[in-house]
């Protein structure tokens, strides 16, 4: 009976942090923080996805999470976003929750994703 309370507890508690919600930025906002380089972008869409196109500057996430902490910022309240395909894609949250694991508090979501940036016309970086 323990070990099913705790294997209960840990898939709760799994479950739970994958149900974190992360505060939405606007394609506008995301412009100007990268204007004024005051962001760090994790693309989730996988590295083929990645080659492809990006929002510039984007880090692809799938070929550098066991480098994460190197390539983020030092500063823990930095601003950094995750995005993956759209609207409805949740691979994100992967890239977030290894950002708020590092200890990073500021860590966003690009709802609108690659695609929303694309149907902005904003550029790509490939």
């Amino acid at each position: 009976m323990r070990k099913l309370i705790a294997v209960l507890a840990v898939a709760l508690i799994a479950g739970a942090a994958w149900a974190v919600e992360y505060a939405d930025i606007s394609i506008a906002d995301l412009k100007a923080a990268i204007a004024a380089k005051s962001v760090t972008l994790l693309d989730v869409n996988g590295s083929e996805s990645w080659q492809k196109g990006r929002v510039p500057g984007a880090i692809d996430f799938a070929a550098n999470k066991d480098k994460l902490a190197d390539l983020l910022p030092k500063e823990k309240d930095a601003l950094i976003v995750a995005y993956c395909g759209g609207p409805k894609c949740m691979a994100y949250k992967q890239a977030a929750a290894a950002a708020v694991k590092l200890g990073y508090t500021n860590v966003k979501h690009l709802s609108a994703g690659i695609s929303g940036w694309k149907k902005a016309g904003e550029p790509v970086e490939k």
